[in-house]
C-alpha cells in the first residue's frame, strides 16, 4: 500500500469505530492493513494509521484487540530494526523527535501518540510563571491514551515535573506520558492499586520542595523513565538529603559515644522506697563554694532516683 491507500483505510478504520461496526468488518480492515504497511516512522506519522490502530488494543471484542496488539507490535519491531540498522528511515529533520518517537509512531502502548508528541505552538511555548505550571495552565493536551485513569495520571506527572521548570511543555509531556508508560507497563492494568499508588508517590517525591533536583534529573534524562519508576524510598530523595541524614545519624552516634560521668557506689545511703542499700551516686557542686556538694542517688534494686 502507499501512503494514500493507507490513509483511506485509516479514515475507514476510524468511522468503523465512531459508527460500532462490527467486530468482523474491523478485523477485515486490520488485516488489510497488517499484510499492506511495510512500516517506516515518517510513514506511520503521516498517515496516523499507528494511532488509529493502537486505540483498538482496548476494543470490546477480543479477536480485534489480539489483532491491534500484533499489528503494532510488529510494526515497533519493523522500525526498531531499521534505525538499528542506521537505515533512511532513521534519520530525522531538525524538527523530528528525539530518539523513542518511533514507539510512539508505531502507537505503542502506554507512550503518548504522534498528535501529542507535536503539540500546537501554545503548548511550546511557557505562557505562565514556572511556580504556576500545570498542564492545565501550559494549555497541553495529556489525552494520550483515550483512558480516562491513564490519562489523569499523566496530567499527574505532567503537574510534578513542570514546577518550578522553565522546560517547554512539548518536552514535559513526552516525559509525563513516558513515566506513566513505564509505570503501566510494569505495575499495570490502571485498575491495580499498585499502579495507582507508584503514581501517586512518584507525584509526591516530584513536588517534594527540598528535593528539586529529582525533577531536573528525570527531565535531561539523568534518570530514565524506568529507572524513575523503579526506584527505591532512599534513591528517590536527593544527595542533599541523604548527606544530611548521614550527619545527623552520625552526631547522635557521638552523643551515645560520649562517656558517662563515672558514678560511685555506697553501701551507707539507704533508699527511701525499697530500703536496699546498693545506692550510686554522683557529686555536682548545685549551691556556692562554701556549700557542700549535692549528691544525686539512684538505688540499683529499684531505680528510684533522688538528690540530696
Amino acid at each position: 500500500m502507499d501512503a494514500k491507500e493507507i490513509e483511506l483505510k485509516t479514515k475507514a478504520l476510524a468511522k468503523a469505530a465512531t459508527q460500532n461496526d462490527s467486530a468482523s468488518t474491523i478485523t477485515s480492515i486490520l488485516k488489510e492493513l497488517q499484510q499492506g504497511v511495510k512500516a517506516t516512522e515518517d510513514l506511520l506519522r503521516s498517515t496516523r494509521v499507528g494511532i488509529v490502530v493502537n486505540k483498538f488494543k482496548q476494543h470490546k471484542a477480543p479477536d480485534v484487540a489480539r489483532l491491534a496488539s500484533e499489528i503494532v507490535s510488529k510494526w515497533r519491531t519493523e522500525v526498531n530494526k531499521q534505525k538499528a540498522a542506521g537505515s533512511p528511515a532513521k534519520e530525522r529533520s531538525s524538527s523530528s523527535p528525539r530518539p523513542g518517537a518511533a514507539a510512539a509512531a508505531a502507537g505503542s502502548n502506554g507512550s503518548a501518540s504522534p498528535a501529542s508528541a507535536t503539540p500546537t505552538d501554545k503548548a511550546s511555548k511557557l505562557s505562565v510563571p514556572p511556580d504556576k505550571r500545570t498542564w492545565k495552565a501550559d494549555g497541553v493536551d495529556v489525552n494520550q491514551t483515550s483512558n480516562r485513569i491513564r490519562d489523569s495520571c499523566i496530567g499527574l506527572m505532567y503537574d510534578g515535573l513542570c514546577l518550578n521548570s522553565t522546560e517547554p511543555p512539548r518536552l514535559v509531556l513526552q516525559k509525563a506520558s513516558a513515566v506513566e508508560a513505564s509505570a503501566y507497563n510494569s505495575l499495570g492494568p490502571e485498575t491495580k492499586e499498585q499502579y495507582r499508588t507508584k503514581i501517586r508517590s512518584l507525584y509526591q517525591n516530584l513536588k517534594n520542595k527540598s528535593n528539586p533536583t529529582l525533577r531536573i534529573r528525570v527531565l535531561n534524562g539523568d534518570v530514565t523513565p524506568d529507572q524513575f519508576v523503579t526506584m527505591s524510598h532512599e534513591e528517590l530523595r536527593s544527595a542533599e538529603q541523604r548527606e544530611k541524614d548521614a550527619r545527623i545519624q552520625k552526631e547522635n552516634m557521638d552523643k551515645a559515644m560520649v562517656a558517662q560521668a563515672e558514678r560511685s557506689i555506697s553501701t551507707s545511703l539507704q533508699c527511701g522506697k525499697c530500703g536496699q542499700r546498693k545506692v550510686t551516686y554522683t557529686e555536682a557542686q548545685t549551691r556556692s563554694a562554701d556549700e557542700p556538694m549535692t549528691l544525686f542517688c539512684t538505688c540499683m534494686n529499684c531505680g528510684k532516683s533522688w538528690k540530696q
